[in-house]
């Protein structure tokens, strides 16, 4: 696999928002085209008027590393790294937070900063790239639309990317465009053959992604499973975990529920 070809083969979803608060608000946008390659989309998540009571915001496993921070307050910005399970953000009842969603490896390769040190967790920015932190605290404030908010993001990303030397190593690309190709379902053990040895490929995955090859195929078959949309019927009839690798329902519920935080029927409920 091409090393600039992972959106081509990986679209991540954060589906929780869709039911949510009548009154919240989640919008993407794509970077400049020149961008693409690096990060996945900007987000905002907003209320459009104050909420009766404070909002609980769940994050779905996805494979990628997120900047993210609160308009109003850009001094104060985190970065999440790598989740192998749900994350629950308990807000206020107003809020306005933007992000940048990064493609998997992508941050590793753009910052020189090991993807493993910042996995199920997230830190203050200026603890990781204190360059970047600066950038946000003075160069962004409540009064931006998305689209301004965008265009300074893109003229940054754009200056930083092209003063970074990547690692394009074939084999471990090689070997993530496997688990991507075969939307996580395959052997970790018997069908990735790049070239490298099973520790130096969990090295790499470690570093680069933030978990081993193992895991992070798991969080691609549910991401798989998450664009399908399987309907409860569906989920019945087909018995979709077995072809999606799982070795039966109690198991596919089980790590459904540990990467989204309720059960299929409930996040597929019509």
């Amino acid at each position: 696999m091409k090393f600039s070809n992972i959106r081509g083969l990986y679209s991540p979803i954060q589906p929780t928002v869709r039911q949510s608060a009548e009154h919240v608000s989640y919008q993407e946008l794509l970077p400049d085209p020149a961008l693409h390659s690096f990060i996945y989309c900007y987000w905002s998540l907003k209320t459009n008027q104050p909420l009766s009571e404070p909002f609980q915001y769940r994050v779905v496993a996805d494979g990628c590393i997120d900047i993210f921070f609160e308009l109003t307050n850009p001094e104060e910005n985190f970065v999440m790294g790598f989740c192998k399970k749900y994350t629950e953000f308990p807000l206020e009842n107003s809020f306005h937070y933007v992000g940048v969603r990064f493609l998997p490896t992508m941050f590793p390769q753009i910052f020189k900063i090991d993807a493993s040190d910042l996995s199920n967790r997230y830190e203050y920015l200026a603890n990781v790239i204190p360059q970047t932190a600066d950038f946000i605290a003075t160069s962004f404030h409540e009064k931006l639309t998305l689209t301004e908010v965008k265009t300074r993001f893109d003229q940054y990303f754009s200056k930083l990317i092209s003063q970074v030397t990547f690692n394009h190593d074939d084999r471990f690309y090689s070997a993530l465009g496997l688990i991507l190709q075969n939307s996580g379902v395959l052997n970790i053990e018997t069908d990735i053959d790049t070239g490298l040895s099973s520790r130096q490929l969990r090295r790499l995955f470690e570093y680069y992604v933030g978990d081993t090859p193992k895991t992070f195929s798991k969080v691609v078959r549910f991401q798989n499973i998450l664009r399908a949309k399987p309907s409860q019927q569906s989920l019945r009839e087909n018995k979709l975990f077995y072809d999606s690798g799982y070795y039966d329902q109690a198991h596919f519920i089980k790590e459904f529920k540990n990467f989204y935080g309720v059960t299929p029927s409930r996040a597929f409920g019509r």
